[in-house]
Formats: structure tokens, C-alpha cells, sequence
């Protein structure tokens, strides 16, 4: 693809090809039978974005379509609290009012991808709801596959899917094109505005105009917030304020309170953890389910509800629900911060968020998975950057200090002339001359 192409555009000449679908979905086909990674015939955006979602285990032929987890009074509730609520009309007036007369779907996801308002044509949205493309339903990258709202909260900018792009077959029909809206204030991430329907939303001047809608956003926003200090009342908190938890490198979890730090025991990290990786697919669990992620064994239901309700009580029932067991506030982790930077390439600053494992003290099978997981992406972030400097710092964590194929990584493209070169190539000797006395 040429470099003066903007690469976030799905189809820069307005409409496809003659051969697009078919090269699209013969790379797709490759990938998902593990056949071949998809080859540049695919942008680098959707790649990377097919990638994540074959290694979140989403099911490329979409039997299970997104799970919608927020609904009647929950959903409004939910919905009447979220900071994009009080721009809803800014929205409607420069995308909905026209949508049904150009055949478009519009919707406002929260920073978790959850559906927060579709509107629009009334016939799409008819026909798009026989795939959970409603209110309510958690549109995330690692439930969905591929598509324009999740992946754009995913890399943390503004993108374009075309039909045969999406990672889930049943999507494969439509189009859409949505970026992500920050709080202006704090660069909080909030949501993203999508707009989805036929090819024709692929085109490079609907992008144009959800960019130029999420600026209109965040500049009401700005005004809203000046308005309340210059009446005198008291602004909504900026959610720089919210909860933290930092999982990363500690044998215990840290949860960041705006009335200060909670140091929690290692069993109450685990499960606030679980909860929040269920939240980044949308998701809640029941007690079995927690037992079952919790506990390397059989593990009493009973135990695991014991402990939550400790739980609930050290935190607040603001932040941790159930029925299901689920987080009813937004939970910030060091974990899904550094998956973010990893997704929209920032692999150097990701390294310096990442001070070592998830509890690498816990035996927790969900708590594995998501340890796994998450030095698995930075390894081969790593690796593809072929960047010595970066290489060099990440060798240092305990999880590479053994690993050969970062040792040799670095030493082929550390320059001759580097002072470290030397020490590189003794230690890459060591290592392989332990591995064969093994």
C-alpha cells in the first residue's frame, strides 16, 4: 500500500475493487484454518486486529453472537451516569437526523465497547439486532472480532472496517467507520462513536465525519464542564479520579481508591482481577465460574461467595455487583493499559508500564491465562520491534532473562560498535551451554 494511503481508511477510492472480497476472505480463510498469517493483501490494522482476535479464542463463524449483559432499568441507569450522556444530542444532530435517509446505523459505546445507544435507520437496526448489535451488548475486539467500535477502542484511534474485514463471518455484510472520544480534559478514554451499514460507509468521507463528530463531542464537553465552574456548581469528577488496579509485578494487588490506596489480600486480588477481565469482554461470572478460575482444584461455590461478600464490603457494592458477580463501575487496570499501548504499537512505552508478571504468586488458573497472555503480546511486540534498546530493557525482566531467542534477537541488531554487544553475545553462550546440559 502506497505510504501517502491514510492506512486507518478501508477503501481510500470510495468503493472496492473488483477482487477485494475475494483476496480479503481467502486471507481470512488462511488464517483462521491456520493455513497462513494473513499477507499484505490485508491492511496491517486488520491483521494485527485478526491476530488479537484468533488469540482471544472469538469464534471466526460467530455461533455465539456478543452477549448482551445490560438491559432495562440496569441499561438506563448505567447509561443516564455515563459521561457521554450530556452530548447525546450533539451526536443526534450531526449523525442520527440523517441517518435514516443514508442508510446508517449510529451507535455510542462506552470505553468498554458496550452498546450504549444504536439509532438510526429503523430497518438496519432491525436486521443488525439478529446479530446482538444492540443496546446492551458488548461489542469489545475480544468478543467480536473485528469490527470498527472495538477496534478503534482497542488501538485508540479512529478506523474504518469494510464487510469482508470483520473477523466474524455474520458481520462480514456490513461496514463501519468509528473512532474513540477522551474526556478533554483528562484524556480518559469514554467510549466511541460508530456508524455502520452498507459499503458506502467504508467511504473515506463518513470517517471524516465521525472524526469531525467526536470533535464536536469532546469540544461541548469542555464548554459544559467551563459552564458548571462558571455557575459555581460543582462539576461531575473527572475520572482521573476513578479506581485503579495495579496487578502488575506485585505479589498482592493495589486497588487506587480517591480516598487513597487498599492493600488487598491475595485471594481478593485474584477475584477483583477475574472481574475485571470479565468486564473488558463485558462480561460478569457466577460463583462456580470463580470458583473454577479461582482455584486450581475442586473449590467449594460457597467459599468463593464467602469471599466476595469480604470483598464487597472492603470496596463497596458501587464497585463490585451480583447476579452475576460483576464490576458496576469502571475499574482501570495496569494489565488492560498495557494491552491497549500494545495494540496501537507504543511497544516501548507498554515496557515501561510493565514491571514484571501478573501476581506471579498466584496459582489461580484465570489468573495464569491472564499472566500468559499478557507477557506472550509483549514478547513478540518485543521481538518484532528488532529494536536493541528495547530488546536490552525487556531481557531484564525475570520472565526473559533465560530466554534465547530475545538474547539472540539483541545481538543481531545491536550495532557492531556497541559496548554492549560483547556482553550479549557471553551471556546468549552461557545460556545455549546450559540448555544442551540440560
Amino acid at each position: 500500500m502506497p505510504s501517502a494511503v491514510n492506512p486507518w481508511l478501508a477503501l481510500p477510492a470510495g468503493r472496492p475493487g473488483p477482487d477485494h472480497d475475494r483476496r480479503l476472505r481467502a486471507a481470512h480463510e488462511r488464517l483462521v484454518t491456520g493455513t497462513a498469517p494473513a499477507d499484505d493483501s490485508v491492511r496491517r490494522v486488520v491483521r494485527e486486529s485478526w491476530d488479537r482476535s484468533l488469540g482471544s479464542g472469538v469464534d471466526p463463524d460467530g455461533a455465539q453472537p456478543p452477549p448482551v449483559d445490560l438491559v432495562d432499568d440496569e441499561l438506563i441507569a448505567y447509561r443516564e451516569a455515563h459521561p457521554l450522556a450530556p452530548v447525546m444530542p450533539v451526536i443526534r444532530r450531526l449523525l442520527v437526523e440523517d441517518a435514516e435517509d443514508d442508510r446508517m446505523i449510529v451507535a455510542v459505546t462506552d470505553a468498554g465497547g458496550r452498546m450504549l445507544w444504536v439509532e438510526g435507520d429503523s430497518a438496519l437496526r432491525s436486521r443488525a439486532a439478529g446479530m446482538h448489535f444492540v443496546e446492551g451488548a458488548s461489542w469489545a475486539e475480544a468478543v467480536a472480532g473485528t469490527n470498527a467500535p472495538g477496534t478503534a477502542l482497542a488501538v485508540d484511534h479512529a478506523v474504518q472496517i469494510y464487510g469482508s474485514e470483520h473477523y466474524r463471518r455474520p458481520v462480514q455484510p456490513w461496514s463501519c467507520s468509528a473512532a474513540p472520544v477522551h474526556h478533554p480534559l483528562t484524556g480518559v478514554l469514554l467510549g466511541a462513536i460508530d456508524v455502520t451499514g452498507g459499503d458506502h460507509v467504508a467511504s473515506p468521507h463518513v470517517l471524516t465525519l465521525v472524526r469531525a463528530t467526536v470533535a464536536a463531542v469532546e469540544s461541548e464537553l469542555r464548554w459544559q464542564h467551563r459552564e458548571q465552574l462558571q455557575r459555581g456548581s460543582r462539576p461531575a469528577p473527572l475520572q482521573r479520579l476513578g479506581p485503579r488496579l495495579e496487578v502488575l509485578g506485585r505479589e498482592r494487588a493495589r486497588l487506587a481508591l480517591p480516598s487513597g490506596p487498599v492493600e488487598l489480600s491475595l485471594r481478593h486480588s485474584e477475584l477483583l482481577l477475574l472481574l475485571a477481565e470479565a468486564a473488558v469482554a463485558g462480561e460478569g461470572r457466577t460463583a462456580s465460574q470463580l470458583a473454577a478460575e479461582c482455584h486450581p482444584g475442586e473449590a467449594a461455590e460457597v467459599t468463593v461467595r464467602a469471599e466476595l461478600s469480604r470483598l464487597r464490603r472492603l470496596v463497596g457494592p458501587e464497585l463490585v455487583g451480583s447476579r452475576p458477580y460483576r464490576l458496576t463501575g469502571r475499574l482501570d487496570t495496569d494489565l488492560d493499559r498495557v494491552r491497549r499501548l500494545l495494540a496501537r504499537g507504543a511497544v516501548g512505552e507498554a515496557l515501561e508500564r510493565y514491571p514484571g508478571a501478573v501476581l506471579p504468586g498466584s496459582r489461580a488458573p484465570g489468573v495464569a491465562t491472564a499472566r500468559e497472555r499478557v507477557a506472550a503480546l509483549l514478547r513478540q511486540a518485543v521481538l518484532r520491534s528488532r529494536r536493541p534498546e528495547l530488546l536490552l530493557r525487556y531481557a531484564q525482566l525475570p520472565e526473559a532473562r533465560d530466554d534465547v531467542a530475545v538474547w539472540q534477537t539483541c545481538l543481531e541488531w545491536l550495532p557492531a560498535s556497541s559496548p554492549r554487544r560483547a556482553a550479549a553475545a557471553t551471556h546468549l553462550l552461557r545460556l545455549r551451554r546450559t540448555t544442551r546440559t540440560r
